[in-house]
């Protein structure tokens, strides 16, 4: 048990604990070699608040140390490498309103990706990830639900979802479904009854008295301004930490639990396979204290600390797992989670999540998606070997680069023009050779890059609209606050698929729901005939994958693991080695091992020379 008394040595071993404080001393702009100093690990926790220049007051590290005492008891241990098909996926997310539309209405839909199956079966991916396709008043693009059993119209119906399902399995597919659970729209039926006073629906919300004529605590948003709304039916707020129409269920309620359970079943009672949950690790809110301001700024939302590894969120899963999910699949959406607190989540024995998202490596330390800046490859290879080591044979990890909620990475690390195809190869070798259950984004797979938005109006992502109106009532000028807007705007990632070279990229013969000048991608039909292009070299890597275990299960085995710019492994299994090396600078770089007598697999390049050039990336059998 940690108390006040305990040293910063205890904390660090503590596994939320040492999340937690590397994140704390990351944002803080302080260096990681502080967390090895012995002096350091002997101080106090008392003493932090001292020492932290009021970082940490005494309120904030009794939270703190509330929430490292629940892993109390909690042990995160293997499953003495058991094989399942999710271990061994390539899943792919689709965005249905920008994948294929197949009635001209200008937005996608489930016949158009019925259309478009043959494609991902040709990739080689084994499973596809729906983002929401529920009913939907479309405030954040479906993860806004009106109806969990009830298919958006603009999608199709209910007959093609089941269409859909088929003929995805029947082509070896399986089918992932997006579930939001932390909220709901206010449209859904549930919260109109619950404003109404009908009971028991207030109690499957979370209202609450305000201060006066202020909102109940200065919780934040994530989508700016206050997480409150006023409800003068109730004479009360209603806590929502994304939009104003996305309002927060209440977990603690059995009820609500049990109609997540009901949900799930129904969907895997119609052939569906697995299901991602949105934002699953927010749902438990037993305090709602105010947040600390100073670590609100940090982390740039004020209150996280309260609900984002909540006190009853390991029973609650425990409890979606039991009595809704059974053997299906499920991948946990983390924001905030490390590595060390992510076992507890997906530890393999524990039977909770099966795999989660932590999402470190999409941004530096210190930085945001919405920062103008060049990703540096550095960071991904420091988080890609944390993640093994953290993981090992205990839990399974998520291999990803790309979602809908982020721009695209050939933009984040703005390569030359010349070498954006060779860094979009290699980061295709870097996904699909490392351990863990790999997902792509649609478009990854052609190497898409930002689109070229010109103007706020061109933007349909409430986060950026709301960020943006937020910045000019702060006095920003137009100007800039666009700027401060454009570099992380998640539409980067939803405009439309480019499957053709005819007008809108054949995603419609209408006009698109959201489109901007410039191209965002060589088009897939351009592709698939190009035999060195990105489509061909994501297919050959996903059948490498596919026939080769080791890539999969193999161990990981770093090589000069502690050299800039380059980043080399082995992955080795029952006599299979491989060997993958990559340069992840735009400058030559020498090989930290000679690949003579290796046969090469894969590369980015046509042949083979004495030096790493740019972004140089290839796999090899050890012979």
């Amino acid at each position: 048990m940690l108390t006040r008394q305990s040293r910063i040595g205890d904390l660090l071993d503590n596994p939320i604990g040492n999340d937690l404080v590397g994140r704390l001393v990351q944002y803080a702009g302080l260096s990681d070699r502080l967390l090895n100093n012995p002096i350091v690990r002997c101080i106090r926790l008392g003493a932090l608040r001292r020492v932290s220049g009021g970082l940490l007051d005494d309120a904030l590290l009794d939270d703190l140390l509330a929430l490292c005492n629940r892993s109390e008891g909690e042990t995160a241990t293997g499953d003495g490498g058991v094989r399942a098909w999710w271990k061994e996926a390539v899943i792919y997310q689709i965005y249905p309103r920008s994948f294929c539309d197949s009635d001209g209405d200008g937005v996608g839909d489930l016949p158009g990706v019925i259309e478009k199956l043959p494609y991902l079966s040709e990739l080689g991916v084994t499973a596809l990830w729906l983002s929401p396709v529920f009913d939907s008043p479309n405030d954040d693009n479906g993860y806004d639900v009106r109806d969990y059993r009830r298919i958006m119209e603009e999608f199709g119906t209910m007959a093609d979802m089941d269409r859909l399902i088929a003929r995805a399995h029947a082509l070896g597919i399986r089918v992932v479904l997006d579930m939001v659970f932390n909220h709901t729209s206010d449209e859904h039926e549930w919260y109109r009854r619950a404003l109404a006073g009908e009971e028991p629906y207030p109690a499957y919300y979370i209202f609450r008295e305000g201060r006066g004529d202020a909102p109940p605590n200065n919780w934040r948003s994530f989508f700016s301004g206050s997480a409150w709304r006023y409800e003068p039916s109730r004479r009360a707020w209603a806590l929502h930490l994304f939009s104003a129409k996305q309002m927060d269920l209440n977990w603690e309620n059995p009820a609500v639990r049990r109609e997540a359970c009901d949900i799930v079943r129904f969907w895997r009672s119609r052939g569906v396979d697995g299901f991602r949950f949105d934002v699953i690790n927010l749902i438990s809110k037993t305090s709602l204290r105010d947040g600390n301001e100073t670590l609100g700024g940090l982390l740039g939302t004020t209150g996280i600390e309260h609900y984002f590894f909540g006190a009853h969120l390991h029973e609650y899963l425990r409890e979606l797992r039991a009595d809704g999910l059974g053997e299906a699949f499920a991948v946990g959406e983390t924001p905030g989670v490390g590595p060390e607190m992510g076992k507890l989540l997906s530890a393999l024995s524990r039977r909770e999540l099966d795999t989660i998202f932590c999402f470190d490596h999409l941004d530096e330390p210190r930085r945001s998606k919405f920062d103008a800046y060049r990703y540096d490859l550095n960071h991904l290879k420091r988080c890609f070997i944390a993640y093994e080591g953290a993981h090992a044979d205990t839990a399974w990890p998520s291999i990803f680069l790309e979602n809908h909620d982020n721009p695209r990475m050939v933009s984040k690390i703005a390569p030359p023009d010349g070498l954006r195809e060779p860094l979009a190869k290699l980061l295709a070798l870097l996904l699909l050779t490392s351990r863990g259950t790999v997902f792509l984004y649609q478009g990854q797979e052609l190497g898409a890059v930002n689109a070229a938005f010109e103007g706020i109006d061109q933007l349909r992502d409430v986060e950026s609209r709301n960020r943006y109106k937020e910045l000019i009532e702060s006095g920003m000028d137009a100007a800039t606050a666009l700027a401060a807007v454009l570099p992380g705007t998640r539409d980067h990632a939803r405009v439309p698929m480019v499957w053709d070279d005819t007008p809108n990229g054949g995603f419609t013969t209408g006009v698109p729901w959201l489109c901007a000048d410039g191209t965002v991608a060589a088009s897939a039909a351009r592709q698939r005939e190009d035999e060195s292009s990105v489509f061909n070299f994501y297919r050959r890597l996903i059948g490498l994958r596919r026939d080769c275990r080791a890539l999969v299960y193999g161990a990981f085995e770093p090589v000069a693991a502690a050299r800039r710019d380059v980043f080399c492994y082995f992955r080795s299994e029952r006599g299979q080695r491989f060997y993958v090396e990559a340069n992840l600078s735009e400058r030559p770089q020498r090989r930290p091992k000679a690949v003579d007598g290796m046969e090469r697999l894969a590369g980015n390049y046509a042949d083979t020379c004495a030096r790493l050039r740019p972004y140089e990336a290839a796999l090899y059998r050890c012979r």
